[in-house]
């Protein structure tokens, strides 16, 4: 089978996991077309996204106005299928998170769409996150395309649920994956219950070789890593305070914040104001590779984000062995088990944080093992890119695999 995949910006740095899924679907024999709005001139360190980027085709790539000729081309040719198009973009408009001349601009890129979908033959055209790309692929639909479905993640369903009309995206989809149980419980919350059958659990994955058959050494001293986009909701200055603490009990500790985004002068400020700078190194963006190797040479993962979805670092990390610390918030319980696989802590609070990091960097390196060993074999079962695929493969099909999809 052909589909095709939808996405606001790719390739992109955060979005490996897409490429993964992408990548997983091709392996079982299914053909992708790639298609996304921005994301041609991005800066890309990765050697898989920069091959990803020349499989891809961005409707912006040749700017507004031939977007909105296309657009004229199209009400031209499909008079009555735009109409209802546009119909259905004014509806999503309404109370919207942003206003109604937007949804016009999605309508444009929809039309640009459903042409290359036409001509791709793709059966079948899956977005992902529940914001623009999703209203894009519902108005593909309207306009005489395939049917879609989409990939709800979690700012969707957690910052303003209603002005991102996910009853409407939903009533129109085939399906709705969530990647964890408690965004498929978010979006229940969100749409009528005659709605709740298509809403289907499918975890994001990793491929074979992400699974690390044994662990590597840990460094003698405590290392530990944070990865992520520098950004408010992921929590690190809660991070660098409680670090901070953690540096008095364990003055040979070190801190790798590997990422970067807009927080970071006042990351590094803070850094400077709690005189950290030669204990923690900020890297700046860095590939897959780099991050699995920063995952080898610590000794835990910190991830103290304040809303999540489900992160997928915790998932690699935990395949490579190394145990986590995290906050009790979404569907990170879903995957780390206090005691069993990492710890919890309340989000927030550098003081509960600074506990664990505190624990961890006191536990024998036996002890700290097994919790890697569990947690290894816990996203192993969870979280394999092929078992994912399957499942999105089957629905896909219209195919009701209840129990592998739920």
């Amino acid at each position: 089978m052909r589909v095709a995949y939808l996405v606001n910006h790719y390739p992109a740095v955060s979005h490996t996991f897409i490429r993964r899924e992408i990548r997983a679907l091709e392996r079982q024999g299914v053909e992708v077309e790639r298609f996304a709005l921005r994301g041609w001139d991005s800066e890309l360190v990765d050697p898989r996204d920069r091959d990803e980027l020349e499989k891809t085709r961005h409707t912006l790539k040749d700017g507004l106005p031939r977007l909105l000729l296309g657009a004229l081309k199209c009400l031209v040719l499909r008079p009555g299928r735009f109409w209802k198009a546009l119909k259905l973009a004014l509806s999503m408009s309404k109370n919207g998170a942003r206003p109604w001349p937007f949804h016009l601009v999605y309508l444009a890129h929809a039309c640009r769409i459903v042409q290359w979908l036409e001509a791709s033959g793709a059966s079948h055209l899956h977005a992902h996150f529940g914001t623009n790309s999703a209203e894009i692929a519902a108005l593909v639909q309207a306009l005489g395309g395939p049917t879609f479905s989409f990939t709800a993640h979690g700012s969707e369903v957690f910052d303003d649920p209603k002005a991102q009309a996910l009853e409407q995206k939903t009533t129109h989809a085939k399906f709705v994956a969530a990647s964890c149980a408690y965004i498929a419980s978010q979006l229940m919350y969100n749409v009528p219950p005659d709605l709740w059958h298509k809403i289907r659990v499918v975890h994001c994955g990793l491929p074979e070789d992400a699974f690390a058959p044994k662990a590597a050494p840990l460094p003698e001293q405590p290392v530990f890593l944070s990865v992520g986009r520098l950004s408010s909701e992921k929590g690190h200055l809660v991070l660098l305070e409680a670090f901070s603490t953690v540096l008095k009990a364990h003055p040979t500790a070190r801190l790798v914040l590997a990422g970067d985004g807009p927080l970071r002068p006042l990351v590094e400020g803070r850094i400077d104001d709690l005189g950290l700078g030669a204990a923690v190194e900020i890297t700046g963006w860095i590939s897959s590779d780099e991050v699995r190797e920063r995952i080898r040479g610590c000794r835990v993962l910190v991830h103290p984000s304040f809303t999540e979805g489900l992160p997928v670092v915790i998932m690699e990390a935990m395949a490579q062995r190394r145990p986590v610390i995290s906050t009790y918030i979404a569907g990170i319980p879903e995957l780390v088990r206090p005691g069993e696989t990492g710890w919890l802590v309340p989000a927030g609070r550098a003081r509960a944080l600074a506990e664990a990091m505190t624990e961890s960097a006191s536990l024998p390196a036996e002890a700290l093992q097994a919790l890697g060993d569990a947690g290894h074999d816990r996203v192993r079962i969870r979280h394999d890119a092929d078992v994912g695929a399957t499942r999105l493969r089957a629905l896909f099909c219209g195919e009701r695999p209840d129990e592998i999809c739920r």
